[in-house]
């Protein structure tokens, strides 16, 4: 019988995981299929309730939902729990157990991209969100000693330090600290929505400072490249968009699904050509 994963979310159309992970279960000839599910948030417990009566074998969680879903699930692994998210939903023995791939996905991507090993350097994350304190947390669970947050609400960036079960040198700082710092850092991530459409010509901050040996990440990968991402490249610096991000988190969550490593080259080429051909 055909196995069944997908995505729940509100909105959903937007998503790229079904054209990445059935494009990839189809290359891999493995029997299944990824369904994107529109989940409004007064259904989120009938819709949970409905995958385990489906069998459905996983699913991705996206916004609204990451954090709603936490206490409808089985099991939440420890650093999902620490985060506060889950993006992952992976049936084991029977019960729905919660994982969140996004920080995972965006170190993998770095290793990938950069050099395998970065605990020494000192780094700077621009936002508070969701996405940032995946990548927070995720940075200081491999042993990244020192991670600053800069943030347009200070308030927001400290109650996210404060949060978090690490050993860490960290510190909460504006955005205009940030910018008046920025060559104090060698690894930056914007991981906010300014540089996405209606606001493609913005960045939260100028790079003007940034050094030519950093390395500067943005998590929007559409455009591919932000005005933040050209103010670094025209400074030497060395970047990345978050279409990295995107593949290793779901290439992680599709071989927690079926044990199977996926081809993060092929599921990469595949999300690349669906952009170019239906861009924002």
């Amino acid at each position: 019988m055909k196995k069944l994963y997908g995505v729940i979310g509100d909105p959903i159309a937007h998503s790229l995981s079904p054209a990445m992970h059935n494009k990839e279960l189809q290359e891999l000839e493995i029997d299944a299929y990824y369904h994107p599910f529109h989940i409004k948030g007064k259904n989120l417990k009938m819709a949970v309730d409905g995958m385990k009566v489906i069998g459905v074998a996983g699913f991705n969680v996206t916004i609204p939902h990451k954090t709603a879903i936490i206490p409808l699930l089985d099991k939440v692994d420890p650093l999902a729990e620490a985060i506060g998210a889950v993006n992952t939903v992976v049936r084991e023995d029977n019960l729905l157990v919660g994982y969140n791939t996004d920080g995972a996905g965006f170190v993998e991507s770095l290793k990938q991209a950069w050099k395998e090993d970065f605990t020494g350097e000192r780094a700077l994350i621009i936002g508070a969100g969701g996405a940032a304190k995946a990548i927070y947390y995720t940075l200081l669970s491999i042993g990244v000693q020192r991670v600053d947050i800069c943030n347009r609400t200070i308030q927001k960036a400290e109650a996210l330090i404060a949060g978090q079960p690490y050993q860490a040198d960290s510190k909460a700082i504006t955005l205009e600290e940030g910018e008046a710092n920025i060559g104090d850092y060698s690894l930056i991530i914007q991981t906010t929505s300014i540089g996405m459409d209606p606001e493609i010509d913005k960045s939260p901050i100028s790079l003007e400072g940034v050094r030519s040996s950093a390395f500067v990440s943005d998590i929007i990968y559409n455009p591919a490249e932000t005005m933040f991402l050209k103010q670094a490249a025209q400074k030497g610096a060395k970047t990345q968009n978050g279409l990295g991000m995107l593949v290793y988190q779901g290439a992680l969550a599709f071989e927690k699904w079926t044990n199977v490593k996926p081809d993060v080259l092929r599921m990469k080429q595949t999300l690349t050509n669906f952009l170019e051909e239906s861009p924002c």
